[in-house]
């Protein structure tokens, strides 16, 4: 799993959010798009790009993108 691809990916699935404003150290929650719509399309991404699963819980004990990545590719 690369890096780079899942932010883009996960960058993906904001609407209204400009891509290049979000980073690997960015703390996902506090985008002003976020909402449980949203954790449910990075739910649902993760699921058929990486063919990985994470839950709700996986999404509130993580903070930024990248220990969300790194919780993944221990997975």
């Amino acid at each position: 799993m690369d890096k780079n691809q899942f932010l883009q990916s996960f960058a993906e699935q904001f609407d209204d959010t400009d891509p290049s404003a979000i980073t690997i150290d960015t703390k996902f929650k506090e985008i002003d798009e976020w909402s449980s719509m949203i954790a449910l399309m990075i739910i649902a991404m993760v699921d058929e790009n990486y063919n990985k699963k994470i839950t709700g819980a996986d999404l509130r004990e993580t903070e930024t993108i990248g220990q969300l990545f790194e919780r993944l590719s221990a997975k």
